[in-house]
């Protein structure tokens, strides 16, 4: 990425817009409320399909100007056929993106030129868990790590920018921390 003439643009983000959001939510409150939604079809096996469109967001209902949809499914060694990336996996890429997301609007904001970004996430999970092999053995990733490689302006700035986006990541926060999740189920 690199920093274009235009004064509200930094690191392919529009500044301006940035800040008048950031104004706006502080002027309205309510206006940060979001419900981000997928819907899920199953395939076949392992194999499932999400489609992401709608949302709510500012007040009313939303869509996506594209419909995006992401096949999910396991490597034939964990009896899929593997038309996909396996769940655990796009949680990978989800806190790769969140947080690489975020450095980028940080650093904008805080005027800092990004020349490169990349980031390597790796997860260690023990499948004794999930299969109920042994009940001491958590279900999901044991342990995740990131690893950033940036170029840009100094080094003691981009290490602030990641530092700030790690404290404001969602998806961070999501994995960390945890949020309550209920299933309700409609079995005919």
């Amino acid at each position: 990425m690199t920093t274009t003439a235009n004064e509200s643009t930094r690191n392919g983000v529009d500044t301006a817009t940035l800040f008048a959001t950031l104004d706006a939510v502080k002027a309205a409150p309510e206006a940060a409320k979001f419900q981000f939604r997928a819907d899920n079809e199953w395939i076949s096996g392992t194999h499932s399909r999400s489609t992401i469109h709608g949302f709510h967001g500012v007040g009313a209902e939303r869509t996506h100007e594209h419909t995006f949809r992401f096949d999910a499914d396991h490597p034939a060694v964990l009896v899929g056929r593997d038309n996909g990336p396996t769940p655990v996996e796009y949680v990978l890429h989800a806190l790769a993106a969140c947080l690489t997301a975020g450095l980028a609007n940080i650093a904008a904001a805080r005027g800092v030129t990004l020349t490169e970004v990349h980031s390597t996430v790796s997860g260690d999970i023990d499948l004794n868990g999930l299969l109920g092999l042994d009940p001491d053995v958590r279900n999901g990733y044991q342990q995740i790590k990131v690893s950033f490689v940036l170029r840009g302006d100094d080094s003691e700035k981009l290490r602030k920018v990641v530092e700030q986006s790690r404290r404001r990541s969602a998806v961070l926060d999501i994995i960390t921390n945890g949020a309550p999740v209920y299933i309700d189920v409609d079995a005919g």
